[in-house]
């Protein structure tokens, strides 16, 4: 009976947290919706709307390929954060939206040239890709989180199938390319300044999660000694 109810409970829990999961992702494209159109001061712009369509089509395909204990642990209240990863993730918000606010102001004043239809194709081939890659990375390790933590609570173990024979942080490069894809879809040459911001934000991101991961994750050492790269496999 014990053994039956502690199954229920982690069921339960697991329910919860996926339910909280799906509020969050909807939440934040409704929010980026509302930027990216009220700033533009307009609804009928086409390119917002299929780069919205485009990251509904991203969610609704996750939700089918990702596995229960993964959109789990992103919707689970998280213990144990490191700090450092608080102060970071709180910034990168900052410019992350401004993006947003920047392209809808840019579409309504007119500050950028108008990009050829094959460069937004472009940069909706590559938004895509890029969420691609992030998927990837998320199918080959279940302790995918939102936030740098050790899973001392699921068993925490390193990943190296899939995107992480190849480099360390795969999906914080599919992060960076679609974030820089985005501008380019949307139609702002000025976005990409907060982009590019937000991208530095990430590769130091990258930077301290690699420390903390060979300081208190047993057999990464050992793991990034085989996979040398970081984000891009013979540069960094």
């Amino acid at each position: 009976m014990t053994d039956q109810k502690e199954q229920d409970n982690v069921k339960l829990d697991t329910e919860k947290n996926i339910l909280r999961r799906l509020i969050q992702v909807s939440m934040s494209i409704i929010i980026t919706a509302i930027i990216l159109l009220v700033s533009a001061g307009r609804i009928k712009w086409i390119y917002a709307w299929i780069y919205i369509l485009a990251s509904l089509l991203v969610i609704i395909i996750n939700a089918f390929i990702f596995p229960p204990e993964l959109i789990s642990e992103r919707g689970r209240k998280k213990e144990n954060v490191e700090k450092w990863d608080k102060l970071i993730t709180g910034i990168i918000i900052i410019p992350w939206l401004t993006l947003y606010l920047i392209s809808g102001l840019d579409t309504r004043f007119r500050w950028s040239p108008e990009l050829a239809l094959w460069i937004h194709i472009t940069g909706l081939i590559t938004f895509i890709s890029g969420n691609a890659i992030v998927s990837w990375a998320m199918i080959a390790n279940t302790y995918f989180s939102t936030s740098v933590r050790i899973q001392y609570d699921r068993g925490h173990t390193v990943s190296s199938g899939g995107p992480y024979r190849y480099i360390r942080h795969p999906g914080y490069l599919g992060i960076i390319i679609y974030l820089l894809s985005t501008p380019i879809i949307l139609g702002s040459i000025l976005a990409l300044i907060p982009a590019i911001v937000t991208a530095i934000l990430f590769i130091i991101r990258t930077s301290f999660e690699d420390n903390t991961l060979k300081n208190k994750l047993e057999g990464y050492k050992e793991y990034a000694e085989k996979v040398k790269y970081r984000l891009i496999s013979g540069v960094w």
